[in-house]
């Protein structure tokens, strides 16, 4: 907890995309939220959250020539909140079939594929969230059939275990958009463009950092 009383929550800077939408969100839902690439801020952390826009090579390339690799698997080992945000999301998977020669993080287990063919590429659109696993405190407060949130994604997460998919949306198939692998959750969409359903989210995320909601 940081001097304010507001929860210390560490917003991974690797200099790629506009990153600090996702520290501003969480400013405005009460945490006490700094965009930074220093070591130990992120140790010191209350909660850890890595944003993400652009290619997945490119912006596992800019994370690991800015040093985030190993604080980053020691703050998913530490058991603290950890949320991965649209390629940010990605990024914790093993590989992406966007960029075959990267390496993921492969905290999720997994591979991240291209949106089937016969619709858009990319989804950029509102669409409605299914919960799968409606009783996560990170849903706290949304409705498990009328929750809806922002999307700009051409590829979504197949994990190797299906059990960590805690909720799908439907663009031409069912796509897996939300992931809980202990204490990592993960969006493909963009909860700091996502309205109230959004900020909502963002909000049970800062109160999971508090300990406030569990």
């Amino acid at each position: 907890m940081s001097a304010s009383g507001k929860p210390l929550i560490a917003v991974l800077d690797y200099g790629i995309g506009n990153l600090r939408s996702a520290e501003k969100a969480l400013q405005h839902v009460g945490a006490d939220a700094r965009l930074t690439a220093d070591a130990g801020l992120v140790r010191d952390a209350d909660a850890v959250v890595l944003p993400g826009v652009g290619a997945f090579g490119a912006c596992m390339d800019a994370f690991r020539a800015a040093g985030l690799e190993t604080v980053t698997r020691d703050a998913v080992a530490s058991g603290r909140p950890f949320l991965g945000i649209c390629v940010g999301m990605q990024m914790l998977f093993s590989r992406s079939e966007e960029d075959p020669h990267a390496v993921g993080l492969g905290i999720i287990p997994g591979t991240v594929r291209w949106i089937p063919p016969g619709v858009k590429r990319p989804q950029m659109q509102w669409n409605r969230l299914a919960l799968r696993l409606a009783a996560d405190p990170i849903f706290t407060g949304l409705p498990a059939e009328d929750t809806w949130m922002y999307f700009v994604h051409s590829l979504h997460g197949v994990p190797d275990d299906p059990s960590v998919v805690a909720a799908t949306t439907e663009y031409g198939a069912a796509l897996n958009v939300v992931f809980r692998s202990g204490n990592v959750v993960a969006t493909q969409f963009h909860p700091e463009k996502s309205a109230h359903d959004g900020l909502r989210l963002l909000e049970n995320f800062t109160r999971i950092a508090a300990g406030a909601l569990a």
